[in-house]
C-alpha cells in the first residue's frame, strides 16, 4: 500500500516534556523552556512563551549560528538532552525535574527544574536568556540578584516568587551577558527557597538518582517482541509524566489553550482529570505492568465518591476539585495568535453517560487481573452498584457525548455503547467477587441496551452505525464497539461501519472524529486518537498490511522526540492541540501491541 508522506513543518510543537509527577515543563528543541507551571500542573505558569511570544516568559541557552543543535531523550528516561556543537566547541544541556525514592520510601519530587551544562570540548560561549513571567504573566515580574540566588517576584496582590540558583556569575545570567563555559555548571529553578547552599555536586547527585529511577521504572515494563518497543516505552513514560502522584489523578495533557486549528477558538484547558481519559490510560498502563498507577487512580475515584449517592462528574481538578470555572486570559495573544487563552474548563458541568462504562471497564480490568488484592473490593463494589443504578435510570436520556458538544443534547451511539459496557462489566465483576449473585438481575438491562443500539444506531442508508440515533453522520468513536466487546470484528455490520468511516472521515491518511457541524462550525483538523482507533479497526477486520502501513505513516508525523499532541493538520501535518496528549499516547500503545510477533 502506497501512502503519501508529508514532512511536518519546522515551526511545529517540537517540544520535549520533563516532569516528576507533580508538575512538568515543555522545552523547545532550541533549549527554551516555554511552558512550566509551578508548584504543580494546574498552577499559574512561570514560563508561558508557548501562549505568547512576547509576554509569556521563557528560559533559553543561546549560542551563535555556528552551533548545530540536536535534541533527544536519555534512553528509557524522562531526562532531556540538548547538544550544542560547532565542531570546535560543544556542550550538552541536561534537563530534568528531580524524582527518586528516598530511604524512607517516600518519593522526592520537588517543584524544581534542574539544568546541567556539561562541557564536551573547547570553550563554548553562551548567553542565558532568563525571563520568568509569573502568574500567567499577569502583573509585572521583576528579578533581582541576591547573594545566593536570583529571585523573581510578581507585582500582584498575591505574592508569588521564583528562585534561580547557579554557579555561573548571576549578573551575567540575569542580564544576558556572554559567558564562557570552561567546566560543568548548573541552573536550579525552584519554587521554594533552598534551606542549604546548593552546588553542582548536589545537582549531579539528583541527576543520577533521577536517571536510575526512570531506568528502573522502564525496566518494570515488559519487553515485547514488537518492532515498536521504543515507541511503546516513550509513550508509557509520557503517560507516567501526566500522572499526579499526590492524588492519583491523570491529566489529559500538560497544557492549556493550544488550538485544535490555528486561528480558531477551539482552545481548552486540559490540565484536569477526565474520568474517561484517565480510565483508558490506567487500563493501558496496567497492561505494561505498572500497577501502582492503577491503584492510585482507583484510590482517587474512591475518594471522589465517599457516599453512595455522590454524583460522578465527567472531570475533576487534579486535587479532586469539583468546580473548574472557566476564565479567559485576555492579555495573552495565544499560541500562534490563536485566542482565547482559557484556564479552567466549563465542561465539568456536562452530562456524559459514557463515563460510567469507561470507569466500570477500568474497575473490571483491575479486579479481573488482580483478584487476590481484595482490600478495596467492598468499596469498589459499592461504586459498581451505584454506577449500575445511575445507568439504569439515565441510559435512555440524551447527553453531550464524548466530544462534549456544548449546546444540543443527543442520543449518541458511543454513550449508549458505554452504558452497555457499564452493565456488562458489572455483571462480570459480580461473577468474580460474589459468585454472580447480582449478575442475574442485571442481564435483562444489558440485553435491553444492546437491542436498543442495534435497532436505533444502525442506518441502512449509510450502512453503518452512526454518531447518534436518527442521523446519517458518522463518528470515529463507534469504532470502539469491537474493542469494548459489543460485537465481533467479523460481524458484517462492524466491517461495513469501518469501511463507511474510512470513506467519509479518512483524509490524507488521517481521520476526522466527525465532519458534521458542532458548536464552533465544521472541524478542520484530524483527531489523532481517532486515526489510531481506525488503524486498530483495520487490523481487527483482517487488513493487517494496510493497518501497519498507516501506523508507520502516522508515527512519522510525531515530533522529533516521538511525541504527539491532540490533533494533526491534514495538509501540513503540523501538530495541533494540547500537548503531549494522553489520549494519543495510550492509543499508540494499544495499537502497537497488535504487532507483537
Amino acid at each position: 500500500m502506497h501512502l503519501k508522506q508529508s514532512i511536518p513543518p519546522t515551526d511545529n510543537l517540537n517540544y520535549g516534556i520533563i516532569g516528576n509527577c507533580k508538575s512538568s515543563a515543555l522545552i523547545n528543541e532550541d533549549s527554551s523552556i516555554d511552558w512550566c507551571c509551578l508548584p504543580q500542573f494546574d498552577s499559574p505558569s512561570v514560563f508561558g512563551k508557548i501562549l505568547d511570544d512576547d509576554k509569556g516568559g521563557f528560559f533559553k541557552i543561546e549560542c551563535d549560528a555556528s552551533y548545530k543543535v540536536t535534541q533527544r531523550y536519555l534512553d528509557n528516561t524522562a531526562v532531556l538532552l540538548t547538544i550544542f556543537d560547532n565542531g570546535t566547541d560543544a556542550f550538552q544541556l541536561i534537563d530534568f525535574m528531580p524524582r527518586y525514592q528516598k530511604e524512607n520510601g517516600v518519593y522526592y519530587a520537588p517543584p524544581e527544574i534542574s539544568r546541567i551544562l556539561k562541557r564536551i570540548k573547547g570553550t563554548p560561549l553562551i548567553k542565558v536568556l532568563y525571563d520568568p513571567r509569573l502568574e500567567y504573566a499577569q502583573g509585572e515580574t521583576k528579578s533581582y540578584v541576591k547573594d545566593d540566588f536570583i529571585i523573581s517576584i510578581v507585582n500582584k496582590k498575591n505574592y508569588d516568587s521564583l528562585t534561580l540558583y547557579t554557579d555561573l556569575d548571576k549578573s551575567s545570567v540575569l542580564y544576558g551577558k556572554e559567558i564562557s563555559i570552561e567546566k560543568d555548571c548548573f541552573f536550579k529553578i525552584s519554587y521554594n527557597e533552598k534551606i542549604k547552599p546548593f552546588t553542582i555536586d548536589d545537582v549531579q547527585f539528583e541527576f543520577e538518582k533521577t536517571k536510575v529511577y526512570w531506568i528502573n521504572w522502564c525496566f518494570k515494563t515488559p519487553t515485547f517482541n514488537n518492532p515498536y518497543n521504543d515507541q511503546i516505552i516513550r509513550s508509557a513514560i509520557t503517560l507516567k509524566l501526566l500522572t499526579f502522584e499526590k492524588t492519583g489523578a491523570v491529566l489529559a495533557a500538560a497544557t492549556t489553550s493550544l488550538p485544535e486549528t490555528l486561528g480558531e477558538v477551539r482552545n481548552w484547558d486540559y490540565r484536569f482529570c477526565w474520568i474517561r481519559d484517565a480510565s483508558m490510560v490506567i487500563k493501558v498502563i496496567a497492561k505494561l505492568g505498572h500497577l501502582k498507577i492503577v491503584k492510585n487512580f482507583i484510590d482517587f475515584i474512591i475518594d471522589l465518591i465517599p457516599d453512595k449517592d455522590e454524583k460522578l462528574q465527567i472531570m475533576y481538578g487534579i486535587n479532586g476539585q469539583k468546580r473548574l470555572t472557566e476564565k479567559i486570559l485576555d492579555h495573552l495573544s495565544g499560541y500562534k495568535g490563536s485566542k482565547p487563552v482559557r484556564i479552567g474548563n466549563a465542561a465539568f458541568t456536562q452530562k456524559q453517560n459514557d463515563i460510567y462504562g469507561i470507569l466500570m471497564d477500568a474497575i473490571h480490568f483491575q479486579i479481573e487481573k488482580y483478584t487476590e488484592e481484595t482490600d478495596k473490593h467492598e468499596e469498589l463494589w459499592s461504586i459498581v452498584k451505584s454506577i449500575v443504578w445511575v445507568v439504569q435510570h439515565n441510559w435512555k436520556k440524551a447527553d453531550k457525548g464524548i466530544w462534549e458538544f456544548r449546546k444540543e443534547d443527543r442520543h449518541f451511539t458511543f454513550s449508549k455503547l458505554l452504558c452497555w459496557v457499564a452493565v456488562d462489566r458489572a455483571i462480570k465483576i459480580s461473577e468474580i467477587i460474589q459468585s454472580g449473585r447480582s449478575a442475574k438481575k442485571w442481564e435483562a438491562l444489558r440485553t435491553e441496551i444492546y437491542n436498543d443500539i442495534i435497532e436505533n444506531a444502525w442506518n441502512e442508508k449509510v450502512q453503518a452505525f452512526t454518531q447518534s440515533y436518527g442521523t446519517e453522520h458518522l463518528d470515529a468513536s463507534v469504532l470502539l464497539m469491537e474493542p469494548y466487546g459489543f460485537m465481533e470484528a467479523k460481524d458484517p455490520k462492524y466491517i461495513k461501519t469501518v469501511k463507511a468511516i474510512e470513506k467519509d472521515l479518512s483524509h490524507e491518511g488521517l481521520l476526522f472524529r466527525y465532519k458534521n457541524d458542532d458548536d464552533f462550525g465544521t472541524p478542520s483538523s484530524s483527531f489523532t486518537v481517532c486515526t489510531f482507533w481506525f488503524i486498530n479497526s483495520l487490523y481487527k477486520i483482517g487488513e493487517q498490511e494496510k493497518s501497519k502501513a498507516m501506523f508507520d505513516q502516522l508515527l512519522s508525523y510525531s515530533n522529533h522526540l516521538g511525541l504527539f499532541s491532540e490533533d494533526i493538520d491534514f495538509e501540513t501535518k503540523r501538530l495541533l492541540g494540547n500537548f503531549p496528549q494522553a489520549y494519543s499516547h495510550l492509543a499508540l500503545i494499544d495499537t502497537a501491541l497488535n504487532f507483537n510477533n
